[in-house]
């Protein structure tokens, strides 16, 4: 007997053995990655071989203890302990000999035989009935040994047969843990140290045995035999926790009803306390119940040991304990315990309390536990010193304190210098691709940017072309277009640059002042298209309407003009456009008019020219009565209109054109002063500007140095004055003074413009300008001609009026038709000569020249300066057309004459007749004061934007 038990002490052993072998095997495989032959060897594969062989033998394992744990051992009485020891043989009968008993084939048995053979099954099952081993041996020949017969009445003797039960090692006062261990108690363990803490107030460890009763076995049917020995193999670990668990939930709830400390409850029985020990009679009492245990708190660990170092003493009793206690589920609980461990020497935590059933309940429930350890502080949920473990664990370079910490640092270090250096190349790799991305990016809005120009460079110079080959056949058809039926399409747009527009003020009004071109009419053979910046309300167009009636067929006249108005008005209400950009953004307004025109002469007059012109032109298909825009933006500057008066040769004021910086500007005007020393006042006018809102003034009286430069030019004579070396000192005079001169006594014409002479000389150099002389009289007059440059070449005089001044000499406010103050032939001289020097340089269409004349106090002769030339239609001839129309005459400009007919009819129609004229001069006067306070208007909103 004692070589069987030896024998299962050694299987036991080996299949231990062969388990941690497994999982020695399982975790190397997992490490390993190698080649042979230049074939890969299947981990997976291998891996999964492995496992499998490891759960079989785990499944026998587990069967194997269950068998050794189960078997029943009669031991002697206790007082014959110490003289021998008796040996009970281990007695399993072999179920394979048990022949099934099935029912046989045929007719079924009689219910006789039915309650005989459930008699028998009975008496089978039931090991305690007095017929068992009888049965047994006459229907299946076993015969059974024998036992002795039981006594039913409880035992007197004193054979109680105890086994291994839980031990209160674990019970250990608060006051008594600590986390470092004493030097003195390393070599014994852990557990001694406990025992002699605990042996003054825990009771003797033979109090808390259990009593172990026998209990009959139950023999089962042979079918449920391979699913009961299944079932419980995987049962016999959960049930070894649970058992733990009703202990600790008995002992809470027995603290909790206040018990005696020194009475407990007795867990209820299961099948774990059965075959650990529990002695009971044949009824299913026990015999004998314990009435001294000590209470254990529900708060305190069943199988504790300890963790010294990171390292556990399997040799110490409480160790063991806890290892008997689960050697069912071991192999789940080392996993854990050795992840528990790696953490705990890693971080040099000197001592760690682990409650041994949470540890196996982690180590059953975690279930990849050998390719990955559990989350640390799952691990650290065992430790009954939690806090303190966790301090130590958390705290920064603890890692580096434990095993292999000079390892951990330098792949740390090593680590975060790779993590800096890659941070680096990445964040270079970024840059350099956000440089790239930019510079793609870049490169393809410039190629955008090259090809929409290019093709807007395209389109242009295809319009400039339409325009110039539809220029050149209205010059050659002029006279027939002349004298027949045509459409006259005025758009009265101001094409200044974006800036001018921007800081205008009520620029759409200011393009809508010219509305007076409807009196186009007055020819019978031209019907007009007047388009206008703003949306005019009914009242206003019946307005112009009854004026246009007050002559000739009314009827006749309002079929013969239509006002039409741009919709991207709408659509661009603040944006200051002018009106042919409003009308080429316009489709629909544009159909109307193509509509409007479709099989008829027609040609278009414009404002002031831009590049929308020719788009429009384009668009319509019709030419345009007027320069170039690119021409008409060179010369209708003030520089320009010089230069165009320079190739007339026709008299200018003294002065000096394209004026861009202030030492140019004291340099010219340091020259003009001194070879025009007679001039008083000297005019700075800006280029871009128009209606004498851009000029300023400064007098030379304020110089100090004039009156000795007047004393050297008479002691010179007018001969000698005009050589070089005689000027040359009154130059640099004129320069040392000029900064200082300009500064305190230059100002501008119009303050609401420009408040002072700062402003304005800001605007002036940023424009550029040119510095012209003042007439140098007391009595100043000054004209406006109008011209039609003809696409044929001749030179037409429109209109010619005297300029009425206000406050301001230089601003004009209106004109009296005709002009009174030049001698025809004079002034028609003029005008030729510089119609023909505009023709000369491609400029066709309305042009628009200033004059202005005096008396020279030196001659006594009348002398006439050009000062001034608007390539464009003038408001003065906005307003004649309106007075030829309503008085039914004609303007001969050759003559100066206004001529109105008067018709010859009876004396009593002559009074009609002369109030009939009366009414006309009447209204006409009102209708030019009206224009004239909305010219003046514009003007003003114009000063206060250059103020703003």
């Amino acid at each position: 007997m004692s070589d069987m038990f030896e024998t299962e002490d050694k299987l036991g052993a080996v299949l231990v053995q062969v388990q941690d072998d497994l999982r020695q095997l399982r975790r190397s495989v997992g490490k390993m990655t190698v080649s042979d032959g230049g074939e890969t060897v299947d981990i997976q594969a291998l891996d999964t071989a492995i496992h499998r062989t490891q759960r079989v033998i785990r499944n026998h394992a587990e069967e194997y203890l269950k068998i050794v744990n189960k078997q029943l051992l009669v031991l002697p009485s206790i007082e014959d302990t110490q003289r021998r020891t008796v040996q009970v043989p281990k007695w399993k009968p072999p179920l394979e000999n048990i022949p099934e008993i099935r029912p046989q084939g045929g007719e079924g048995p009689s219910p006789g035989e039915k309650h005989k053979s459930a008699l028998t099954m009975r008496l089978i099952c039931n090991p305690a009935h007095p017929n068992n081993r009888a049965t047994m041996h006459q229907k299946f020949g076993i015969p059974l040994p024998g036992v002795h017969k039981r006594s039913t009445h409880p035992a007197t003797h004193q054979r109680v047969i105890t086994g291994p039960v839980m031990g209160l090692h674990s019970i250990v006062p608060r006051e008594h843990q600590s986390l470092a261990l004493p030097e003195e108690d390393e070599g014994t363990g852990n557990a001694g140290m406990l025992d002699k803490k605990l042996s003054s107030s825990v009771p003797q460890a033979s109090l808390l045995h259990t009593v172990i009763q026998h209990k009959a076995a139950s023999l089962h049917h042979r079918e449920d035999a391979h699913a009961s020995r299944t079932a419980g193999c995987k049962s016999q670990c959960q049930k070894q926790l649970k058992f733990i668990e009703e202990l600790g939930s008995t002992g809470e709830e027995t603290s909790r009803e206040h018990t005696p400390p020194r009475c407990t409850k007795t867990p209820p029985p299961s099948k774990s306390t059965e075959y650990r020990g529990m002695r009971q009679d044949s009824s299913g009492l026990p015999l004998e119940k314990p009435q001294s245990l000590l209470l254990v708190p529900g708060n305190i660990s069943k199988f504790p040991f300890s963790i010294i170092e990171g390292r556990t003493n399997t040799m110490a009793t409480d160790f063991c304990h806890f290892k008997q206690s689960f050697s069912l589920c071991w192999s789940n609980v080392v996993d854990v315990l050795e992840a528990l461990e790696k953490l705990l020497g890693d971080f040099a935590v000197p001592l760690a309390k682990v409650r041994g059933e949470r540890l196996a309940q982690l180590g059953f429930s975690w279930e990849m536990s050998w390719t990955k350890s559990p989350p640390v502080t799952d691990l650290l949920s065992v430790l009954d010193n939690r806090d303190e473990v966790q301090d130590l664990v958390f705290r920064p370079g603890q890692r580096y304190r434990g095993s292999g910490g000079i390892e951990a640092a330098a792949v740390h270090i090593q680590s975060s210098w790779r993590r800096h250096r890659a941070w680096t190349a990445y964040k270079r790799h970024r840059r350099r691709k956000w440089a790239a991305e930019t510079i793609a990016t870049s490169w393809l809005m410039h190629m955008q940017i090259r090809r929409v120009r290019k093709s807007l460079r395209e389109r242009r110079l295809r319009q400039l072309e339409n325009y110039h080959s539809r220029a050149q056949h209205l010059a050659a058809n002029w006279k027939r277009i002349q004298s027949s039926k045509r459409t006259i399409i005025h758009i009265p747009s101001l094409g200044y640059s974006l800036s001018q527009r921007l800081s205008l003020r009520n620029f759409d009004f200011m393009q809508n002042i010219q509305i007076n071109r409807l009196c186009d009419i007055r020819d019978v053979n031209v019907e007009v298209i007047y388009v206008s910046s703003q949306h005019l309300r009914e009242d206003i167009l019946d307005y112009y309407s009854s004026l246009l009636q007050l002559h000739g067929d009314a009827p006749a006249h309002s079929r013969r003009f239509v006002i039409v108005t741009p919709e991207a008005v709408d659509h661009f209400p603040n944006h200051n456009m002018c009106l042919s950009t409003l009308l080429k953004y316009s489709p629909r307004t544009l159909k109307r008019i193509r509509d409007l025109i479709q099989g008829k002469q027609a040609y278009i007059v414009g404002g002031l020219a831009n590049v929308d012109d020719l788009a429009v032109a384009d668009e319509l298909g019709v030419p345009v009565l007027g320069p170039e825009p690119a021409v008409a933006q060179l010369y209708s500057t003030k520089s320009g209109g010089r230069r165009i008066f320079t190739g007339a040769e026709v008299d200018v004021p003294p002065g000096r054109g394209d004026i861009y910086t202030l030492n140019q500007l004291h340099e010219a005007l340091a020259e003009l002063m001194t070879q025009s020393v007679d001039v008083q006042r000297w005019l700075f006018k800006m280029d871009s500007e128009h209606g004498g809102g851009g000029t300023a003034f400064c007098d030379v009286c304020h110089l100090s140095c004039h009156s000795w430069a007047l004393q050297e030019c008479r002691r010179h004579g007018p001969k000698t004055w005009n050589t070089s070396w005689v000027q040359q000192p009154v130059r640099l005079r004129y320069l040392d003074e000029i900064p200082e001169w300009l500064t305190q006594y230059a100002q501008p014409a119009k303050t609401s413009c420009y408040p002072n002479w700062a402003c304005f000389l800001k605007t002036f150099l940023r424009q550029g300008g040119v510095v012209e002389a003042y007439p140098p009289s007391d009595s100043v007059t000054c004209l406006t001609v109008d011209l039609l440059l003809e696409p044929g070449g001749e030179v037409t005089m429109l209109s010619c009026g005297d300029q009425l001044h206000g406050s301001c000499q230089l601003e004009s406010i209106g004109s009296s038709v005709p002009q009174t103050s030049v001698r025809s032939d004079t002034l028609a001289t003029i005008c030729t000569r510089v119609g023909q020097a505009c023709l000369q340089h491609s400029i066709v269409g309305y042009v628009s020249v200033d004059l202005a004349t005096f008396l020279d106090h030196r001659t006594t002769e009348q002398k006439v300066w050009a000062v001034d030339l608007d390539l464009t239609y003038s408001d003065q001839l906005a307003m004649t057309q309106m007075v030829l129309i309503m008085t039914g005459g004609t303007l001969n400009c050759h003559t100066g004459h206004l001529e109105v007919p008067v018709p010859i009819a009876e004396k009593s129609l002559a009074c009609q007749t002369t109030a009939k004229v009366l009414i006309c001069l009447l209204i006409l006067a009102v209708l030019m004061c009206k224009n004239l306070l909305a010219c003046r208007f514009s003007q003003n909103n114009i000063g206060d934007s250059h103020s703003d």
